[in-house]
């Protein structure tokens, strides 16, 4: 039917669309305290750029990309997330060569083909931060922190920091050794996508959400007990700087994240139940995976805004309502309407939400629908009003009225 979308998108209108605003603009108004800028990159981009960054054995690359053959046969895929796309726009615009560090964020939509569920869809709305340039675990703080603040300023409660390193490239190999021995001990209970995911990235196995494997994944070694010297003090450090702003975090040794380019510093906003609400970390190999010229360190984190208004119903978060009607201009008479609808753009232009009749609807009929949509004040204008220069201002929750002069009533409301 094409009165209707298809599965796993959302159109966005009224209530939502308003409560929708109001985190996006919360979210922005943070950033800008932070002093990040804001990126919009392309809707889709060259697969090959989420093949590398995210990672080929990835759930995300292996099944839930939407990618197409374009006109020119070449291959497209309409982003899942939104890290690699800002990477990529870092390098093309030379942004390294401003001073370091570079912080971004963005509000974008991201695609998954995975199954529709509570505040998940296939078209979904993120924000998202990147701070590129720093090794110190203070970037990994300022954004743990901004995370934090803006769960507060949301109202959410339920939501708790877990924090994880799963160490560099050299210290995982190690682990990667002795992961892949104890898995092979358990092959035959794997489920068969983990059998093959052991082989080409161990690590991927840890993110299994099948039961048997799970359970398999319990009693498996954690990265935490492999880290190198360096890897083990950067954790220290963060959980000393954690400390010291007394932002609380649970030690989690089973997050991984479950995108490849993730190095060091895991983290996740999980509530009591166990979902996430926000998840990010550090990942300094990611740019020179999209261009192995340049090796520039990395962190950054994922909010997706459906979830997030998920999880305000769900805690029963009541956000602010859409600003109300201050005004109601009636219109009686066609010789009215001109000067009616310059006293409307009038008062507009300072601001003021001001509505009128398009629908050349009976005065009573303007009355009853600026009842309906919650007008604090009417006034009517007709040629009698025009005449005499004055209108009778009405307060729609007392019924009092007032008499004022029609080149006053702009200023009852600046």
């Amino acid at each position: 039917m094409i009165t209707q979308a298809p599965r796993g998108v959302q159109d966005w209108y009224g209530e939502e669309m308003h409560k929708r605003t109001l985190v996006e603009k919360i979210a922005r108004d943070l950033a800008k305290t932070y002093h990040i800028s804001e990126i919009i990159t392309p809707v889709f981009e060259h697969t090959v750029l989420f093949q590398r960054g995210v990672g080929e054995t990835t759930d995300v690359v292996q099944k839930e990309m939407y990618t197409f053959l374009d006109k020119g046969d070449r291959s497209i895929t309409l982003k899942p997330e939104g890290t690699s796309p800002v990477m990529r726009a870092y390098l093309e615009h030379n942004m390294y060569a401003q001073p370091a560090p570079t912080k971004l964020f963005y509000v974008t939509p991201a695609f998954r083909y995975e199954k529709p569920q509570s505040g998940r869809l296939r078209q979904h709305h993120q924000f998202g931060v990147e701070f590129v340039g720093s090794k110190s675990p203070l970037a990994e703080v300022e954004v743990i922190t901004l995370v934090s603040t803006l769960i507060r300023k949301l109202g959410l409660s339920d939501a708790k920091l877990h924090i994880n390193s799963i160490g560099c490239k050299d210290c995982r190999k190690t682990y990667n050794d002795a992961l892949l021995a104890y898995l092979k001990e358990h092959e035959e209970q794997l489920c068969p996508t983990c059998r093959e995911r052991m082989l080409k990235n161990p690590l991927r196995v840890l993110d299994c959400k099948v039961d048997t494997c799970k359970t398999i994944v319990d009693k498996a070694p954690r990265t935490i007990e492999y880290l190198d010297e360096e890897c083990r003090e950067h954790f220290e450090e963060l959980q000393a700087l954690l400390d010291e702003l007394n932002v609380p975090y649970e030690i989690d040794t089973g997050i991984v994240r479950g995108l490849d380019y993730y190095t060091k510093t895991v983290f996740e906003f999980v509530n009591s139940e166990g979902f996430t609400l926000c998840g990010g970390g550090r990942y300094d190999g990611l740019i020179h995976e999209i261009d192995e010229k340049q090796d520039i360190p990395s962190v950054g984190f994922g909010m997706g805004i459906e979830r997030i208004l998920y999880f305000l119903e769900k805690e029963g978060v009541q956000l602010p309502s859409e600003d109300s009607v201050e005004l109601y201009v009636g219109i009686l008479g066609k010789e009215a309407k001109a000067k009616a609808y310059k006293l409307v753009n009038e008062i507009r232009s300072h601001g003021i939400i001001v509505e009128t009749d398009y629908m050349d609807r009976s005065v009573k009929a303007q009355m009853k629908y600026a009842n309906k949509i919650g007008a604090k004040k009417t006034v009517v204008i007709g040629s009698d009003e025009l005449e005499k220069g004055v209108a009778r201002v009405k307060d729609m929750e007392t019924g009092e009225q007032t008499e004022v002069a029609l080149t006053d009533i702009p200023g009852l409301f600046v």
